[in-house]
C-alpha cells in the first residue's frame, strides 16, 4: 500500500475546508491569535476583512457552541475566546499549528 500525502497548502484554505466557512475560519484564527482579549463586532469585521452581517451571524453561532464568550457593556458587545470551553485546546492547536506555517 502506498500512502500519498498532500502538500501543506494554504492554511486559510485548509481552515475554510475544515470549518466549512470562510467567516468562521477567519474569526477563529483572529481570536486565537489574541487570546485573553475581547473585541466588538466592528473590530472583528475590520480585522478579518469580512462584512458585518456574516460576522454577526458567525459570532452568534460560535457563542451558542460555547467556543467564544461575550460581554455586554452599555453600548457594545465584546467577544473573545472562551478559555474554559472544552474546544479551546483543540482549536488553539489547529489555529496555532497553521499560523506557524
Amino acid at each position: 500500500m502506498h500512502i500519498v500525502k498532500k502538500g501543506k497548502g494554504d492554511p486559510e484554505e485548509f481552515l475554510n475546508k475544515l470549518f466549512g466557512s470562510v467567516t468562521r475560519a477567519r474569526i477563529l484564527c483572529f481570536l486565537f491569535a489574541l487570546p485573553g482579549q475581547s473585541f466588538y463586532q466592528r473590530q472583528i469585521m475590520y480585522e478579518t476583512g469580512l462584512s458585518l452581517r456574516p460576522v454577526q451571524r458567525e459570532l452568534n453561532n460560535l457563542f451558542r457552541l460555547g467556543i467564544i464568550k461575550k460581554q455586554t457593556t452599555r453600548t457594545r458587545v465584546y467577544y473573545g475566546i472562551d478559555a474554559d470551553s472544552p474546544f479551546f485546546k483543540p482549536l488553539k492547536a489547529i489555529c496555532g499549528a497553521l499560523g506557524e506555517r
